[in-house]
């Protein structure tokens, strides 16, 4: 939490109020992108019926399906 003491810092010692909310934009940021990768696997099962596997191999095969045609 590195950040957070940073911005703690900026605060207490009066830095400038663009550089505050840069960093807190970028930590809301930062928090919300590990959520998001957390939580992708998950809403891919749901959303694909579980088959991620079946996906990755169906999109193999159209890759190299593409690669030969050319």
């Amino acid at each position: 939490m590195g950040n957070m003491d940073e911005l703690l810092d900026m605060m207490i010692t009066d830095g400038s109020p663009s550089q505050i909310s840069d960093t807190i934009k970028d930590l809301l940021f930062s928090k919300t992108s590990e959520r998001v990768s957390s939580h992708r696997e998950t809403a891919a099962s749901a959303l694909f019926g579980g088959n991620q596997e079946q996906l990755d191999i169906e999109a193999e095969v159209e890759a190299e399906v593409e690669a030969e045609e050319e």
